[in-house]
């Protein structure tokens, strides 16, 4: 290798190959020297002084050097940690920019601050960056641009997928390759979702702490690379396989018309408080990359002690640098953005108009994909749900809580309940957002299972190592009567029946409905509802057969069909809540017990435990293809959380006469043994008397009168 490190340029950070060699580009103003250091096969490693520094960038090209190459650099300056600035060439240090990384983090290595200002050398312990070369061949792959209105998202983790998956081959399970697999892919295309969210899939390392207790950050919310793909899921290696490992799975995504959604953590990074470990943007430019008070104090608003500050010139060109290029070369579909609050900070506090999110909101890539906040940090003010501008979707948590509310009998009336479920206008509505803006969950990867959550009253986090202080206390979870598994009838019956409510109430609700990977198979985690830190089957989707909870997939299949089927059910815009049209019915009402529409009095009753909804199909009306008269069917839906039956009562005056049951979740027209879930059959008339047995769900959906010749009268 030649000891002639070229000029290069500046323009583009992380390493550039080309035919003569690599050019490698690092931004750190402050520092006084800065060597790329190169890695042979056997760890050797050769340091090579970059010779230019434009713009605050240190750069040069290095002859002969291409794809593969593992490589890191060392900065020389001021060790002044009060003043922003930790160099140390003793740190060998990730590029912020490598587009792959190798290696792990040895938590064990002396990598660490601490009260020891130098320290030994840390290169055997720390991950390293890779050259990689593009030329992926993405043939005619297009982004299948699903309309918000048609998304259903399924959140998943990569591994957890496909680790038990029995048609995945061994070698493959838990691997992008594995995800990419048709057995899993198949099964995600006759779900019914249009989505896949992946947990963090850029790459991370685990915390130090969790490391000690001989656990691991499974679930990935601790980046270290922004632009790599996370090595250990890649089939391929770590020597650049991993990138077009990644980008054949979200090819082979697209082919099926499902769209990839990166969950993506830019509020904090895998270095930590100022005691963790440096390994790379604290040695670059701690002062410009993290949030800090006078004396070198960190901000921590995400509660893993850094904030990165995405207010800085160079933070913010780091992040939009990086979601550029996971739009544009690997073709990712959007981004669910971590503790997205934590983004939307100046010097002054919390600001809508914060530089990232103005930056997204301009930037003529970014703007074009799907955009969710996670609204909300570590702090009380940081709590913005209903506040992001558009064209932001967010995770609404008032939606979760008023649904788990109901269906566990806690909740105080119906009157959240129906705004949730009509796509919370509420929070949406005042600034022209529509009401895809909401994206709705009953469960995520934070917290209980489907299963769990109509299994469990507490958490039940002892194998996390921390005394099982950790998790959310407040689950809002009902155990039906006991607490874990049991083999009691009853009580399995209706946590079945629980489950299919949950289920069922999500998937007919207006908004983006978030599916978490499992919960349609009964998935458990035994009570956990803080699993971060289980690489395990505890974590994992198990893909087995189970009796006792297959109604859950079949239920789920058959909404998302019906919701395809029926705009009504995928409503673009809000409900007015009058007539739509001179001499028409409501767009949408809401039944008292009684079959009365919903008063005011009735609003303001605290016990009410049971509403209908009536979604009116009529006003989508149009014409077929023979100028027949056609309108979009119409769906009644009986809530019904009390623990004794009710009778209700199937409106009328000039709403349909007929209606056919497409869902009883208490199975009373199941066979014998049956699970519940998907029941069938039967019809009810106006005015006709309905029996709901307790904690039962029933959809109704109005009998077609068949075509009629335009202009017909009903």
């Amino acid at each position: 290798m030649s000891a002639t490190v070229w000029p290069g340029t500046h323009e583009r950070l992380g390493a550039t190959p080309a035919e003569q060699g690599t050019t490698f580009a690092v931004w750190a103003p402050e520092a006084s020297h800065v060597d790329v250091c190169l890695f042979d096969e056997s760890g050797a490693e050769t340091r090579l002084a970059l010779p230019e520094h434009t713009l605050g960038v240190w750069h040069g090209t290095v002859p002969d050097v291409g794809a593969g190459q593992r490589y890191g650099y060392r900065a020389s300056g001021a060790y002044d940690p009060a003043h922003g600035r930790r160099f140390n060439p003793h740190r060998l240090l990730l590029d912020p920019y490598a587009r792959a990384v190798s290696g792990d983090l040895d938590p064990r290595g002396p990598v660490y601050d601490g009260l020891d200002r130098w320290g030994s050398d840390s290169a055997r312990h720390v991950p390293k960056g890779v050259v990689v070369e593009d030329g992926f061949d993405w043939g005619d792959d297009r982004p299948p641009r699903t309309s918000w209105a048609e998304t259903v998202v399924y959140e998943a983790h990569l591994r957890g997928l496909t680790m038990r998956h029995p048609d995945v081959p061994p070698q493959l399970r838990g691997t992008y390759a594995g995800l990419a697999h048709p057995a899993v892919v198949d099964e995600l295309v006759r779900l019914g979702v249009t989505a896949v969210e992946l947990l963090p899939v850029q790459q991370f390392a685990s915390e130090p702490a969790v490391s000690a207790r001989g656990l691991t950050n499974y679930w990935g919310y601790n980046t270290l690379g922004f632009f790599a793909p996370h090595a250990a899921y890649s089939s391929a290696g770590d020597r650049g396989g991993q990138v077009t490992e990644f980008k054949q799975l979200v090819r082979a995504l697209h082919a099926a018309g499902l769209e990839v959604l990166l969950d993506v953590v830019y509020n904090h990074t895998a270095e930590g408080p100022p005691g963790g470990p440096t390994l790379s943007l604290r040695g670059l430019g701690d002062g410009a990359y993290y949030r800090q008070h006078r004396g070198g104090v960190y901000d921590d608003l995400t509660g893993c002690g850094n904030t990165l500050a995405v207010s800085h010139p160079a933070a913010l060109r780091l992040v939009m640098d990086s979601l550029r290029y996971w739009v544009a070369d690997m073709h990712v579909d959007g981004f669910r953005f971590d503790l997205a609050s934590a983004l939307a900070r100046t010097d002054q506090g919390v600001d809508l108009n914060a530089p990232l999110l103005t930056a997204i909101g301009q930037d003529p890539v970014l703007r074009e994909v799907k955009l969710v906040a996670e609204p909300w940090d570590a702090t009380p003010e940081g709590y913005l749900v209903g506040r992001f501008p558009p064209p932001w979707c967010e995770w609404n948590d008032k939606y979760r809580d008023a649904v788990r509310d109901f269906w566990r009998g806690r909740a105080d009336g119906v009157r959240d309940l129906a705004s949730r479920l009509s796509g919370s206008s509420d929070l949406y509505a005042d600034d022209g957002r529509l009401p895809f803006s909401s994206v709705n969950f009953v469960t995520a990867h934070d917290g209980f299972t489907l299963r769990d959550l109509v299994s469990y009253d507490e958490r039940h986090n002892e194998s996390n190592g921390e005394h099982g202080r950790d998790g959310n206390p407040d689950n809002r979870s009902w155990n039906c009567g006991v607490e874990g598994d049991t083999d009691d009838p009853g009580t399995v019956g209706l946590r079945q029946r629980q489950a299919a409510n949950l289920l069922a109430t999500l998937l007919l609700s207006t908004g983006v409905p978030m599916i978490t990977a499992g919960d349609e198979r009964g998935r458990t985690q035994r009570g956990n509802n803080n699993a971060y830190c289980h690489d395990s089957a505890l974590s994992w989707v198990d893909w087995s057969p189970d009796p006792r909870w297959s109604h859950l997939t079949g239920l789920t299949r058959e909404l998302l069909a019906l919701r395809r089927r029926h705009a009504v059910l995928r409503q673009r815009h809000f409900f007015a809540g009058h007539p739509v049209a001179e001499g028409g019915r409501k767009d949408v009402a809401w039944f008292h017990p009684d079959g009365v529409e919903m008063a005011t009095g009735h609003w303001h009753e605290p016990g009410l435990a049971t509403l209908g909804w009536l979604l009116n199909g009529e006003r989508l009306r149009g014409q077929g293809p023979q100028g027949e008269h056609v309108s979009d069917r119409s769906f009644l839906v009986w809530m019904h959380a009390g623990a004794g039956a009710v009778e209700v009562t199937a409106p009328c005056d000039g709403w349909p006469e007929a209606w056919e049951v497409l869902l009883d979740t208490s199975g009373r027209a199941s066979r014998a043994g049956h699970p519940i879930g998907g029941s069938r059959g039967g019809r009810v008339h106006s005015s006709d008397t309905i029996a709901l047995p307790p904690h039962t769900l029933l959809l109704l959906g109005s009998v077609d009168p068949g075509p009629q010749p335009t202009g017909a009268s009903r």
